[in-house]
C-alpha cells in the first residue's frame, strides 16, 4: 500500500489514518470558496489533513485549525502540516466538534468564529458497520450527526461565513433542510457524476450565515443558488476535462 500521495506542492502521508486520500476531499478542497484574506477556517474531521492543506495552499493568509476525533489521524495530519510550506499557518486538535468551542478557548484563541467551514463528514448513517474501529468512526455518522454538523457550525461561522461540505447525492434534501432550520441559506451547489451516463453519486454544497436570520428569511426564499455539474470521467475512462481544470493546482 502507498503510504502516501504526492501534490504539486505537498505530499501527504495517510498509512495511519482510516480514511486515506480520496476523490471527495480532493473535490471539496477545490471547491470550497475561499474568502477575502486574512481569514480563519475550520476542518472538521480533518483526517490526513488533505482539505486543510488545499486550502493553505489556495488563500495564502488563512488560519486554519484542523480537528478529528481519531488520534492516530490527527498525528498524522500535524505530521503533514508540519512538513508543507504552510505549517505556521495550519494547526490540528485532536477534539470533538462538539467540544471545539470549549477546547478552542485554550487551544487556538486567534480564529474564533470562522469565516469558513469544511467537512468531508461521516456519511452512512444506515448501513452495515465496517468491523475496523478506525474506519467505521471516520465513515459514520454515529459520533456525528448531520443535524449536529448544522448546528454547531452555525454556531461557530461569523456573519456572512461559509459552510462547504460534500455528501451523498441523496443527502442533498436532508442538508437543505437542516440548513434552513439552523438560519443557513443555499449559495451553490454541484453535483458530481462519476460518468455521464450514471447517477450524481455526490453533491457539493455551500451555505452563508445571514446577518439575522428574520431579516434574511424573505431574501433566502428569492434567492436562487448557483447550481452546476461535475462529470469525474471523460468517455475514455480518464478525468475529464472540467476535473483537470478543477484540480489543475493540485495533481501532478
Amino acid at each position: 500500500m502507498n503510504p502516501g500521495f504526492q501534490f504539486k506542492q505537498f505530499y501527504v502521508r495517510h498509512d495511519r489514518c482510516a480514511m486515506k486520500v480520496g476523490t471527495d476531499g480532493v473535490l471539496l478542497g477545490c471547491w470550497a470558496e475561499t474568502p477575502h484574506l486574512p481569514c480563519s477556517v475550520l476542518d472538521i474531521g480533518t483526517g490526513s489533513g488533505l482539505v486543510a492543506l488545499m486550502l493553505a495552499q489556495r488563500s495564502p493568509e488563512a488560519l486554519i485549525d484542523a480537528i478529528d476525533i481519531d488520534e492516530s489521524a490527527v498525528n498524522q495530519a500535524a505530521e503533514n502540516f508540519a512538513a508543507s510550506p504552510w505549517s505556521d499557518r495550519l494547526h490540528t486538535f485532536h477534539a470533538r466538534l462538539q467540544d471545539w468551542q470549549i477546547v478552542h478557548r485554550t487551544s487556538s484563541p486567534r480564529t474564533l468564529p470562522y469565516d469558513l467551514i469544511v467537512s468531508n463528514p461521516p456519511y452512512f448513517q444506515n448501513s452495515l458497520k465496517n468491523p475496523d474501529s478506525g474506519r467505521k468512526q471516520a465513515r459514520h455518522t454515529d459520533t456525528l450527526s448531520y443535524e449536529e454538523l448544522f448546528a454547531h457550525s452555525t454556531r461557530l461561522l461569523r456573519t456572512g461565513g461559509r459552510l462547504a461540505l460534500i455528501l451523498p447525492a441523496e443527502e442533498e434534501e436532508h442538508a437543505r433542510l437542516l440548513a434552513d432550520s439552523n438560519g443557513l441559506f443555499l449559495t451553490r451547489v454541484t453535483r458530481v457524476f462519476s460518468k455521464e451516463s450514471k447517477p450524481a453519486r455526490r453533491v457539493l454544497l455551500c451555505f452563508c450565515k445571514p446577518a439575522s436570520r428574520n431579516t434574511d428569511t424573505s431574501k433566502q426564499r428569492d434567492f436562487v443558488p448557483h447550481e452546476d455539474t461535475l462529470v469525474l470521467e471523460n468517455e475514455k475512462g480518464g478525468r475529464s476535462a472540467a476535473y483537470q481544470e478543477l484540480t489543475k493546482d493540485f495533481y501532478l
